[in-house]
């Protein structure tokens, strides 16, 4: 089985509190995993339509960020599928226009990925700060969790630093 280019990015203002929670977990799964060479970690940050530089081509995309769905803040979100483009119509996310604007682009030029998976916190805070919440810190390594299982069932290996597979 060949194993292909596969994506995680991490999208968010990292200086309005939870609204960065995407940017953080990318930072999180580089410091507590081992990727094959296959996966690349992306901090999208604020970036907006120039991503379509960093994503385009690539055959898996996962999706990491803040999600506006309504629910208590600390609430996981996965969305996989027809969920995916159900997401872009409700606009739940806060980077909905220019995240919507690359994807339909990716499509035009026949480049969008095979896979698109979004994940994500509901955020409590969305204002000046760098720290975030306690109801999204107290998610964090869920969400961190959910990335590695969903990467092992796409057929990655996914090594915590000391060593061991999980």
């Amino acid at each position: 089985m060949s194993i292909d280019r596969t994506v995680v990015l991490g999208i968010g203002n990292t200086i309005l509190s939870d609204e960065g929670l995407g940017v953080v977990a990318v930072e999180r799964l580089r410091q507590m995993y081992t990727f094959e060479p296959e996966i690349e970690l992306i901090d999208g940050g604020t970036i907006g339509i120039d991503l379509i530089n960093f994503i385009e081509g690539t055959d898996r995309l996962l999706v990491l960020d803040a999600v506006l769905g309504g629910k208590e803040p600390g609430t996981l979100y996965h969305f996989e599928g027809e969920q995916v483009k159900k997401y872009f119509r409700n606009k739940v996310s806060m980077h909905e226009i220019g995240f919507q604007e690359v994807m339909a682009l990716m499509d035009l030029r026949e480049k969008a990925p095979r896979e698109i998976v979004i994940m994500g916190i509901e955020p409590k805070f969305i204002e000046l700060g760098t720290e975030l919440s306690a109801e999204v810190e107290e998610n964090m390594n869920k969400l961190l969790d959910m990335v590695v299982e969903k990467l092992s069932l796409w057929g990655f290996n996914v090594l915590e630093k000391a060593g061991k597979e999980v």
